[in-house]
């Protein structure tokens, strides 16, 4: 158990550098059959009669290839069967458990098989739909593969790692039922299949209402089903009792669709039932024969088993504290993690929005300053006009004078030497009425500049003082 703790923590890791190493894709409603995934069903076409709205559709996938299909009773928390090709023999066993998010939580963006604590508290509900590896701690049961790794290699063999393709058994039970499907499968199956390439094989497994934490339920009964869709194929069945471990009966497909619901077919076309070739057909069941009387015959090892599965299970008490421990200290990281990335994003975002603050402030600032200026130099056209108007009044002022003076002369002689005489008197006297209206031009003239440069300097420190307000803290009292 240490181990395999050890690593998933290593894959966890791994997970999060390459994100798609591992997928099982959900395959939509719209989407025909297992989508990818149908190459692994005769003819690919799965199964028909399993259509109750609590199945879901899984095409396991690993790098980024499909692997082998499941489909999945999100009510009873265990596969209903597990689609499959026989690959190679599997060198080593090494234990990866991956969960599914997308079954939990349809409308997450995770597109792949995660292990628990790398989404704990990122997937709504998560296991409601599917059992977890908690499930399992201390309730006796071992996750028993219904596409056992052993008859996997490589990436072949670390997409079977999954929940959803796993049923709670005893871990006798476990051991035998891997041990039966490698030796039926390797020694009676392959090699009376003429084309290995066309074996499909289908590994299922039987509710029950015995349930583990009362959420996953243990089968009743363990099955594989097997057609070679070849020339002289054949197709067959096998059958394990979970109440008797030692038992393992051969039957034809048709059979154990009789013990499925009503409606099942496995194989399409029942794969040739009706035309199966007879030698290939009894070669097949002298090898299961075989193998079925060498298992009869292992008693004492089953008892041996049993014994060592009693001493897992104790161990398996014993250090589930320490399991969940470790389960505890990898979530407290993960929201750690989560927690200081979520400080950086709130710094970060105080910053920007101050300095965007500030630019704001200042752009608006510097429209005032040019809203100011510009009517200050539009209203000194202005002043200037009016400047000008008032000096040429002033000249029309005298000219309206001489012309006046001129026609009184012309008009009545007498009076003509009595206004030319008082001429130098009306002339004297306008002087100073036209240079006060000169002073006046002259005195408007300057107080407009003036003006003009008491607002320039009246924006600028508008502008400094909103600057300073803005960016320059303010200090304490006691400064």
């Amino acid at each position: 158990e240490e181990g395999t703790m050890k690593t998933s923590v290593l894959f966890l890791l791994c997970l999060s550098v390459f994100p798609g190493f591992s997928r099982g894709r959900v395959v939509r409603e719209d989407e025909t059959g297992f989508a990818e995934c149908n190459v692994f069903f005769s003819g690919q076409v799965p199964p028909e009669g399993f259509s109750e709205p609590f199945h879901v559709k899984i095409c396991q996938q690993y790098n980024k290839k499909p692997r082998f299909a499941t489909l999945y009773s999100t009510k009873d928390k265990i596969p209903l069967y597990s689609a499959f090709k026989y690959t190679k023999p599997a060198q080593s066993e090494e234990e990866d458990w991956l969960v599914e998010p997308q079954i939990d939580d349809p409308e997450n963006d995770l597109q792949e098989m995660v292990h628990e604590a790398d989404i704990a508290g990122s997937v709504a509900n998560l296991g409601a739909n599917q059992a977890l590896t908690s499930d399992y701690a201390g309730s006796g049961y071992e996750r028993g593969l219904l596409n056992p790794s052993l008859l996997n290699e490589k990436d072949f063999q670390m997409a079977t790692y999954t929940l959803t393709n796993a049923v709670p058994l005893s871990p006798s039970l476990r051991k035998s039922w891997h041990r039966d499907v490698k030796r039926v499968v390797e020694q009676a199956l392959v090699p009376h299949c003429s084309k290995k390439d066309h074996l499909y094989l289908l590994a299922g497994a039987i509710p029950s209402s015995v349930l583990v934490n009362g959420k996953v339920s243990v089968p009743e009964t363990l099955w594989l089903a097997a057609c070679c869709d070849a020339p002289e194929g054949w197709s067959l069945a096998l059958v394990k009792k979970v109440k008797d471990e030692n038992s393992l009966a051969d039957l034809a497909v048709g059979e154990l669709e009789q013990q499925l619901p009503a409606g099942v077919q496995l194989f399409k076309g029942s794969c040739g039932e009706d035309k199966q070739g007879q030698d290939k057909m009894e070669a097949v069941l002298q090898a299961v024969a075989v193998i079925r009387s060498g298992e009869q015959g292992g008693t004492s090892d089953n008892q041996e088993a049993e014994d060592s599965g009693f001493v897992r299970k104790v161990a398996g008490i014993i250090a589930t504290p320490f399991i969940k421990l470790l389960e505890l200290l990898i979530y407290v990281f993960v929201e750690l993690v989560k927690f200081v990335f979520r400080c950086l994003w709130l710094v970060v975002k105080r910053v920007v929005s101050t300095l965007l603050n500030g630019a704001h402030s200042l752009w608006n600032g510097v429209v005032f300053y040019l809203k100011e200026i510009s009517m200050v130099l539009i209203s000194i056209p202005c002043d200037v006009g009016k400047v000008i108007i008032n000096i040429l009044q002033g000249f029309l002022e005298i000219i309206q004078d001489v012309a006046f003076l001129t026609y009184k002369i012309l008009s009545i002689p007498v009076g003509f030497v009595l206004h030319l005489a008082a001429f130098p008197y009306y002339t004297i006297c306008a002087i100073p009425s036209l240079l006060k209206d000169i002073a006046t031009g002259i005195g408007g003239t300057f107080s407009l500049v003036i003006d003009a440069m008491g607002t320039l300097l009246h924006g600028f420190y508008y502008l400094a003082t909103h600057i300073v307000k803005r960016f320059v803290p303010k200090g304490s009292s006691d400064d």
